[in-house]
C-alpha cells in the first residue's frame, strides 16, 4: 500500500463532515418560558390534539423534525414553535440549548429554552394542539418526580445467523435500560421524554438558583 494512498485516506478523513453511525431522526423541541399575569416565570406546555396519530392527548413541548432548509437545530425549534403556537418567529427569544438526548429507537432530540415574548397572544394550530397551559416555575421546582427503569433486551429475529457468532444462541448480549420519568401536577401528568427534558431543565434552574 503506497504512502500516497494513505495520504489520500488522511485527507478524506480530515475533510469529511463528522456524523453519527446509524440512522437517527433529528428533532428539536423548545421549552417555552412565559411571564404570567402575576409577573412570575412559567413554563408553557401543549396538550397534543386528540386526533393526532402519535401520542394523542399527551403533554409535550412544541417541536418537530429537522428540515434541511432550517440550517440549525435551533431554527427547527423556533420554526416548529412558531407553527404550533401561531406566533411570529421573531417573538421567540432563544436563551440556550440543553443536552442532546439519543433514544434507543433512533430519535435524536435537541432541546432548547426560549422566552415567548408574544404570550398570551397565541393562536395554537388546532390540528396539532388541543390546548396550552402554563405552570409556574416555582411550582414545578416543588414537585418530586418519579423515575422508573425499563430494561431493554435484544430480541434477534428467527433467521439471525447465530452460527456466525461466538457461543451462538448463548451469546451474552449487552442489555441497557431506559429511564421513564413522571411529573404529576394535580390532574395533569407529564411523562416520558417531555418529563425527562423538563427534569434536565429544572436541574439547570436549581444550579442557577433562580426561582
Amino acid at each position: 500500500m503506497s504512502q500516497d494512498f494513505l495520504q489520500k485516506i488522511g485527507q478524506t478523513l480530515e475533510q469529511r463532515r463528522l456524523g453519527l453511525m446509524g440512522r437517527y431522526t433529528k428533532t428539536a423541541v423548545l421549552i417555552p418560558l412565559v411571564f404570567t399575569e402575576q409577573g412570575t416565570l412559567g413554563v408553557l406546555f401543549e396538550e397534543r390534539s386528540h386526533t393526532m396519530r402519535r401520542q394523542p392527548g399527551e403533554i409535550s413541548f412544541p417541536g418537530g423534525h429537522f428540515e434541511e432548509t432550517d440550517g440549525t437545530m435551533g431554527i427547527t425549534a423556533v420554526r416548529e414553535t412558531s407553527e404550533e403556537l401561531g406566533i411570529s418567529q421573531h417573538a421567540i427569544q432563544v436563551l440556550g440549548e440543553l443536552d442532546t438526548f439519543a433514544s434507543a429507537t433512533g430519535l435524536m432530540v435537541y432541546p432548547f429554552v426560549g422566552l415567548l415574548e408574544a404570550y398570551p397572544n397565541l393562536s395554537p394550530n388546532r390540528q396539532e394542539v388541543e390546548r396550552v397551559f402554563v405552570v409556574e416555575l416555582h411550582r414545578l421546582l416543588e414537585v418530586t418526580p418519579r423515575k422508573y427503569t425499563i430494561p431493554l433486551q435484544p430480541n434477534p429475529p428467527q433467521d439471525f445467523p447465530y452460527h456466525l457468532i461466538p457461543k451462538g444462541r448463548d451469546y451474552a448480549w449487552r442489555t441497557s435500560q431506559s429511564e421513564v420519568w413522571f411529573y404529576e401536577l394535580e390532574d395533569l401528568v407529564v411523562w416520558g421524554l417531555t418529563a425527562r427534558i423538563l427534569n434536565h431543565f429544572l436541574e439547570v434552574v436549581r444550579f442557577v438558583g433562580v426561582t
